[in-house]
Order: structure tokens, then sequence, then C-alpha cells
């Protein structure tokens, strides 16, 4: 019989699911099944000896290691050589990383986030590690530990305290890995783009997600992502799209005020009737009972401001193959162009001209690899003024010229 990777919940916690952060005590013994986690952890190893699979890379495990795992990445506990005892702490992924790219050091702000998708592993010594046992201290003295419901009384600006003790958690993670000359993976299983497709998916739930760009994004058939989704997680690709949309719709609704309309549009849902028919099967809960029931504990930025990055992120999706600039689209919107490109960063990390650029790019892609127009007119088409200027940024975001490119990717999607 077929045995499939298990999926993990969403929620921080299995008592209180509008918790922003847990802490816990785990001890293992003997090798582990794969599973994908929906939440993102720190683990912080005590004692014991082991290896760790972090997708296709193996880690030892051993005191002093540091692991961070991020949502629908897969792992699983290889070999346990002396039992490994660690302290967990599992957060929303959502709220802190909001937090993080609406500070105001925005550039700054998005290194660690870009890092933690580069690496699962650090090493921790000296300064670093005494600065991460106090953070772990910290958050147990502040949420308390989940399996023995021990939980502490919720003092004032909790979530803001438990937001910055995350946020440093990650910030000292990073500083780790800046300080570790060695290489730490153990071994590397042979490169599988597919490793990835999960991953993907969520971090691009906003746009409209189909097989078809799915097998395009990693140069596979339509079949075989499908079948790879299936073995992996026993569902269907619409089945798992909608289980990651439902994560997401969930944030919304104990986090934000949006209408279920303005959800639509930034889940990637038709609309607000089929967030209410997705939200009713998968919870057994009509979404505005599901509001009722769960009150708002934490306004993660000033609405207004989300919603026009999300109006500024639509606006060029779909006009990107027009003549548009920087300057008359900061006038569109009535804001300056550092304030247009600082919205556009917190949303898709990408200024303006760089978000167009890409939107660009992938157009031209899709053209061709499935059409036997010239590159000039498709050049034309995706709204470049001319073939120069086309080539280099097509050579910027895909390390080589467009001709190249047809011939090294047509005859995998065919």
């Amino acid at each position: 019989m077929k045995e499939y990777i298990e999926l993990q919940t969403q929620f921080c916690s299995k008592i209180d699911i509008i918790k922003i952060c847990t802490f816990d005590y785990e001890t293992i013994t003997e090798k582990t099944v794969p599973i994908y986690h929906k939440s993102p952890r720190f683990l912080l190893v005590k004692e014991g000896k082991g290896k760790i699979t972090i997708d296709r890379n193996e880690y030892e495990l051993k005191a002093g290691v540091l692991v961070s795992i991020l949502p629908w990445e897969c792992t699983q506990l290889v070999e346990v050589k002396e039992p490994i005892r660690y302290e967990i702490i599992k957060y929303n992924y959502d709220v802190v990383t909001d937090i993080l790219k609406s500070s105001k050091s925005m550039k700054d702000s998005l290194s660690p986030l870009k890092k933690l998708e580069e690496s699962s592993y650090a090493y921790l010594k000296g300064d670093i590690k005494q600065t991460v046992e106090n953070l772990f201290h910290s958050i147990r003295e502040e949420v308390g530990v989940e399996s023995v419901m021990d939980f502490r009384e919720r003092k004032s600006y909790h979530e803001m305290n438990i937001i910055m003790q995350i946020t440093s958690l990650i910030i000292s993670f990073c500083r780790a890995l800046d300080a570790q000359k060695d290489d730490v993976c153990i071994k590397s299983d042979p490169y599988d783009s597919r490793m990835l497709i999960l991953r993907y998916i969520y971090m691009h739930l906003s746009e409209k997600m189909t097989l078809e760009k799915i097998s395009k994004q990693f140069y596979l058939s339509k079949s075989s992502v499908r079948i790879y989704i299936f073995q992996k997680t026993g569902l269907a690709f619409h089945e798992l799209v909608n289980e990651m949309r439902i994560m997401k719709t969930i944030h919304y609704l104990l986090y934000t005020d949006f209408t279920l309309d303005e959800m639509a549009a930034i889940l990637g849902y038709v609309d607000a009737a089929h967030i209410s028919k997705v939200f009713s099967f998968r919870m057994e809960n009509k979404i505005s009972d599901y509001k009722k029931t769960y009150q708002k504990v934490l306004r993660i930025a000033n609405i207004e401001e989300k919603k026009l990055a999300y109006q500024l992120v639509e606006y060029i999706t779909k006009n990107f193959r027009e003549e548009i600039h920087t300057f008359d689209t900061a006038e569109r919107f009535h804001i300056s162009i550092e304030e247009m490109n600082k919205h556009l960063i917190i949303q898709v990390e990408m200024n303006f001209f760089d978000y167009l650029n890409k939107l660009r790019i992938d157009y031209t892609c899709e053209m061709l690899l499935n059409t036997d127009r010239s590159i000039t007119d498709i050049a034309f088409e995706a709204g470049y003024n001319t073939v120069k200027t086309f080539r280099r940024n097509f050579i910027q975001f895909r390390h080589m010229l467009p001709n190249e490119f047809r011939m090294a990717h047509a005859r995998i999607i065919n």
C-alpha cells in the first residue's frame, strides 16, 4: 500500500489556534517518517546525535545545532545514534514575515527572509549560542510549554513581544550562518527540482495557480507535476492548492479586516463566493461563523497600506504589456516613487522596475516555448520598445539569450 508523506497541521497550537507562537520539548529515540511542515519552526538541539534530511539535504544533529524549517519543507530524522532532545518553537509565518517586511529598514529586513530560504542549519558558538538560548528561555517564559499545557498569564503587549523575540531569533540564526565557514551539509541528493514544487505553490498563491504554470516553471510535463504531488501528499493538485489557500485565509480572518472580496483577489480565489464554498467544505464551518468565533487578536499592519500594496501589484500585473512607467504609476496612486517601491518590496520583494521586467520576461518565456513567433515580435508584445533592451533584461533574469532558452527548454515541455 502506498504511504503518503504526512502533512502537519498549519496551527502552532492544537489547543488555541490564534496563538502566533508556541514552545515545547521533544525527545526522539528512533528514525521518523518524512513529514511536510505547514507551520515553520526552530529546533534547538540540547543533546544527542543523529542525522536529519531537510528537502534534499542531509545534516548532522548534535548539541548546539539550530535548525530552521519553513512552511512546506519536508523533513525526516534518518539516523538516531543517541536519543536526540531538543526545544522547539513554532510560529506563524505570515504574521512574523509581514512585520519584518513592514519594518522601516526594508532592505535589511528582506535579507534575513532570503537567508532562511537559502539554508536550514546553523551550528551555534560563543555569544550567538548564548543569545539563542536566552531567546528560547524568554519565549518559554512568555508562552509556557504546549505539551503539558503550562500556559502563562497573558501579559500586556504579548503579541508584539513574541514577534520581536522571533525576529531576534531569525536574526541570530542568520548571523550564525554568516559566521559558519564550513560546509555543514553531509549529503545532498542529486538535484531534483520537484522537491521545490510544494513550496513554490505556497509562495505564489496570490497568482493564478494552474498545472500548466507549474509545469512551465519547473520544465516538467503537467502529468509529471500532477503525479508527483499525488505521490507525495495523496492530494490532487487542486486539493493541495485549496489546502494552502485555506491556511492563508485563516490568517487573514484572524489578523486583518479585509473583506471576502479583497481576500479573494489577494489569495487567488475567483470571488467571495468561491472563498466561502472552499472554506465551508474544508473547515466544515461557515466562514461568517468562524469570524465570530475567533476574534481578531493582532493588527499586523495598517490595513489601508496593505490594500494599496495589493492594488499596485494588481495594476502592474494586468498592464505590464502596456507602456507603463515608474513616475506615471506612482502618480496614478497619488504616492511618491519611494513610497510605491516600499509597498512593492513588502509585497513582492522587488521595486517597480524589477517587478515590471520580471513579469515581461516570464511572459516572453511562455511565448518562446509555446509559439513560433520571432523574438522581435515577442519582445514588442511583452512591452519592450527595443530588442536590445529585451535581450539585456532576459539575460539578467534567465542568464541566457532568448534563442538559447527556446532551444534548451522547448523539448522538455513537449
